[in-house]
């Protein structure tokens, strides 16, 4: 009973030593914090909120005018010499007027992981998404650098707070190639 026991604790003392666990890999994580991306392949929820409106307006005016006028008479004793009158006139104007205007609105979540973290903390992050329905397909992808205070405590961040961010909504399919100009347009541009 004595070997028994003695090798039951040499299997107990091996399969723990076995399956320890290294706790500097969890310095960073705490059962009390909330789990908020930190690391590398970590991932963040990415809460695209974005309004863009821009207007531009421009109008000129210009007027120039200039006259030249000549007028000759005279009359030598009872006979009249003809009148003789000479006029030039130029009048040049120009009206112009602009006016732009681009308004845009999107909003969507999106996945993203951090790839890399610099050296000041800060977390840089990718993401890609597909949506493809009834043959169109719509692409979302977005890269910038998120500072860690600014991921919120449901581990997402918005997208105004993401440094550096490019966002592209992309669409290909029946309905995006309908939208488009036809060859022959795209020909008499390209030509003109």
């Amino acid at each position: 009973m004595k070997r028994v026991c003695v090798l039951g604790i040499i299997v107990l003392v091996v399969a723990c030593g076995a399956m320890g666990q290294d706790m500097r890999g969890n310095v960073g994580r705490s059962l009390f914090a909330d789990p908020k991306a930190t690391r590398a392949g970590d991932a963040v929820m990415v809460l695209v909120v974005e309004t863009s409106s821009a207007s531009n307006d421009a109008s000129t005016s210009s007027d120039r005018e200039s006259n030249i006028s000549m007028n000759a008479s005279g009359k030598v004793s009872t006979s009249n010499i003809p009148d003789v009158s000479l006029g030039v006139g130029t009048v040049n104007g120009f009206k112009g007027s602009g006016a732009t205007s681009s308004n845009g609105s999107i909003r969507a979540k999106i996945s993203a992981r951090v790839d890399s973290v610099l050296a000041n903390g800060d977390l840089v992050i990718t993401g890609h998404r597909t949506i493809i329905v009834n043959g169109e397909e719509q692409r979302i992808t977005l890269s910038g650098i998120v500072r860690p205070p600014d991921i919120l405590a449901d581990n997402s961040v918005y997208s105004y707070n993401i440094a550096e961010a490019r966002i592209a909504f992309e669409g290909n399919g029946v309905v995006s190639n309908a939208q488009g100009p036809g060859w022959i347009t795209k020909l008499l541009h390209w030509l003109f």
